[in-house]
Order: structure tokens, then C-alpha cells, then sequence
């Protein structure tokens, strides 16, 4: 019988697995993942999870029976520690191995940490089981340094307040969330932030993270320091390449993949956090780290493998990537690629916390960063796979609407200029 062996047991490998099955494949289908909690969602960690041990039930992919009555074997806990691509073969740490005729690498990423001597006061959260050490130590000691203003430390620092922890949060960029948000935008969050008590420092060159009796203690390159009872280092994360590199696929920050999420090996394929794909808008390639990219990416590749496995054509998919966070009750989204020299069109007041910013650059629209307009996110990413050039001051005209604009664009109705 045909085999599809999946490692990772996140989201890009549980859509991957989900898909298969709905798409017709009647082989067998087997997950297998180092973390051995079952299925869930990791957007929950930084926000629902630590305000809240007893929504980890909620937090869970599928009830119970799910994956029995479709089929679909999920082995938590066990490590997958090598890939005989010429076999076919994966081997465990158990010493069994399993066959396969097709292979996805969903293996995500790990947090990545700087050089410190806290011990276990200096905490990070990529998994399930960083939730409860995290929380202890908030509520133990009521205050928590945090390391890296991006979305996993700014989404930790809003929370920890919310518990009513004091909160200091530290910044290499002149701005939080400066790798997803244009400044003007990233402005308006370090505002938040101080409005709910957080201690912000931007511009941070950290020289050492320590222990300090019960607690932390960071010390910058100018001298200035900061302590609390914990740290948390959210400094990003490191993609999942080893087990890649040790089967002699092609890797470069992450594992490198074409448009169909092939990797240099017949049969096997790599989606979500860990692959490198070309970019089907802007070219080059490119590596999304984001809960969304990583399921739309597992379900893809998954339709890759059952029609290479059926002989049939391979159709590459033109994903336009987005995220989200909710911080102080904000709900912000974010598509495609914006970065902080581009072209700003403004939709709504920032001012307000009620807007659609369009990021354009060379004439195209390119990103797009929205609090409490949801469509607009969706007419977005349409527009931004679409690549029409818009007139930036029919963007800006709120009496046009955005969804309208992007099925004008779909249909090549006249949006151009």
C-alpha cells in the first residue's frame, strides 16, 4: 500500500495529513513528532494558553477520535532520527523504520536563545510544555524581562500584564515589531505598550543576561540595566534542518524546496517554518514563519505528493502570506512582504486604531497591515498575488472598496493606470 510519512505534528503536518485524506488518498498516512503533547494551536502559547492553563483543552487541534476515524496515525513524542533517501526509509529513536513513498519535513523551528548564565529564570516559548514553567514564574515572582519586542515578546508582555506582572520589554530595533510592521505602524504599538505599563527600551544591544539572586539581571552594551524575577528571550526562532542535512538535501536557511515544495530529494518534500521557497510575486525565496503560511503550506504540498503519487500534473500554488496578533485587545493582521522603506497608503486613522495601511513599492502593491478590518486583509493578499499597478489614490479613497478593487483585478477589469 501506498505510504505518506509526515515528521512534525504542527500545523503544516497535520493540514498536510488532513488534506491528503480529502483529497482522495487511500494509503496510509502516519505523523510523527518530538513534542509529545497532541495537536494544537501555537498561536495560543503567547496570548490564551498563559493567561489561562485551562484553555489548553480549547487550544487542541481536533477532539479526541479524530485522526482514528480518518485514518490518519499521529505519533506523538518520538524522534525521527535519520532519512534514507535512497531507501525510502525513516528511522526513530526507537530503532523501528517506516517506509515511505512519500516524505514531508514539517519540521518547523526552535527558539533561538542568546549566550546567558540565568538558568532556569531565563525562559523561551516555541511548545506546549514552555507554557507552564513560563506562568510559574510570572505569577512566583510578579515580573518578567522580555527579550525582543517582535510578535511572540510583544503578544507575552501584553499578556503578562494582563495577569498584572511588571513587564520590561527590550529591543535591538529602534521600534517592536519592526521585521512585520512600517514604522509608523510599529509607532503606534510601542505607544500601547507604555499605555498599559510596559517598561519599552528600544535601540537595546544586550552584553549580558545573568543571574541575579532570585531573578535576572540584563546589562546593555551603555551601561544601562534591568532586572525582574524572569526572563523571557523571544529573539525569533531557527528553522529545523538537521535531520534535512543529515539525508544530503539541499538546505540554506531552511530547507530549500521548488514551487510544488520538492526538495532536492525525489519524494520528498518540506513545508511551513523550515522551507525556503521561491517567492511566486517578488521573486527570489523566501521563509514565512507564520501559523497561516504554515497550514495553507502543508495543505499545498500535500496536493503536490497525491498527484505526483498519481502520476498526475503538478500545479504550483501562489501564496501571498499573512499573520496575525491580538495585544491589548487589538486585533492586527498582516499580509505579504511590507518593510519599512516602502511606499505607505493610508485607509482609516492610525491615530484611531481603525485602518488599513497598503505598503507599495516600485508601483506595486506589496504588504498590507490592518487593525479591525479583516476584508480589507483578504482584498489584500488578492491584490498583492494579482500585481495590478493601482492608482495609490484610488487605494486611498475609503469609498472604494478594496474587495471590489481585487475582483476588478482577477477578472483584468480596468484598476490599472
Amino acid at each position: 500500500m501506498t505510504s505518506v510519512v509526515i515528521v512534525g505534528t504542527g500545523i503544516a503536518g497535520i493540514a498536510a495529513a488532513e488534506t491528503l485524506r480529502a483529497e482522495g488518498f487511500a494509503g496510509t498516512v502516519t505523523v510523527l513528532g518530538d513534542d509529545p503533547a497532541h495537536p494544537y494551536r501555537r498561536p495560543a502559547l503567547s496570548k490564551d494558553l498563559l493567561l489561562d492553563a485551562s484553555a489548553e483543552e480549547k487550544s487542541r487541534l481536533r477532539p479526541a477520535g479524530y485522526w482514528t476515524d480518518r485514518r490518519i496515525e499521529v505519533r506523538t513524542g518520538v524522534v525521527v532520527v535519520s532519512v534514507d533517501v535512497a531507501g525510502r526509509t525513516v528511522r526513530l529513536d526507537s530503532g523501528e523504520e517506516l517506509r515511505y513513498d512519500a516524505l514531508l519535513l514539517a519540521t518547523g523551528g526552535r527558539a533561538r536563545t542568546v549566550d546567558h548564565s540565568g538558568g532556569a529564570a531565563v525562559r523561551v516559548l516555541r511548545a506546549m510544555g514552555d507554557v507552564a514553567p513560563l506562568r510559574e514564574a510570572i505569577d512566583r515572582t510578579n515580573s518578567i524581562l522580555v527579550v525582543g519586542a517582535g510578535l511572540i515578546g510583544s503578544e507575552v508582555a501584553a499578556t503578562a500584564r494582563g495577569l498584572g506582572a511588571e513587564v520590561t520589554l527590550l529591543e535591538a530595533a529602534r521600534t517592536p515589531l519592526h521585521r512585520v510592521l512600517p514604522p509608523r505602524v510599529s509607532a503606534l504599538f510601542e505607544q500601547l505598550h507604555r499605555e498599559h505599563g510596559v517598561e519599552l527600551h528600544t535601540s537595546v544591544r544586550l552584553a549580558e543576561l545573568v543571574g541575579d539572586g532570585d531573578g535576572v539581571l540584563a546589562r546593555a552594551e551603555d551601561g544601562r540595566t534591568w532586572s525582574a524575577g524572569a526572563a523571557l528571550l523571544a529573539v525569533g526562532m531557527a528553522p529545523n534542518t538537521h535531520l534535512a542535512e543529515r539525508a544530503g538535501l539541499e538546505t540554506a536557511d531552511g530547507i530549500v524546496v521548488d514551487e510544488s515544495f520538492a526538495t532536492s530529494a525525489p519524494g520528498v518534500y518540506a513545508a511551513g517554518d523550515v522551507a525556503n521557497r521561491p517567492n511566486p510575486v517578488l521573486g527570489g525565496r523566501h521563509r514565512t514563519e507564520h501559523w497561516n503560511s504554515a497550514q495553507a503550506q502543508g495543505a499545498a504540498a500535500a496536493r503536490a505528493m497525491h498527484a505526483a503519487l498519481a502520476g498526475a500534473p503538478v500545479e504550483a500554488e501562489r501564496e501571498v502570506p499573512w499573520c496575525w496578533s491580538t495585544q491589548y485587545g487589538l486585533s492586527l493582521q498582516v499580509a505579504g512582504w511590507p518593510q519599512s522603506d516602502d511606499e505607505l497608503v493610508v485607509r482609516g486613522s492610525i491615530a484611531g486604531r481603525d485602518f488599513t495601511v497598503l505598503t507599495r513599492r516600485a508601483g506595486r502593491l506589496v504588504g498590507a497591515v490592518t487593525i479591525g478590518r479583516p476584508r480589507d486583509v483578504r482584498a489584500a493578499r488578492t491584490l498583492i498575488a494579482e500585481r495590478p499597478c493601482v492608482d495609490p489614490a484610488l487605494l486611498a479613497d475609503e469609498t472604494q472598496d478594496l474587495a471590489g478593487l481585487a475582483a476588478a483585478a482577477v477578472h483584468g477589469d480596468a484598476v490599472h493606470v
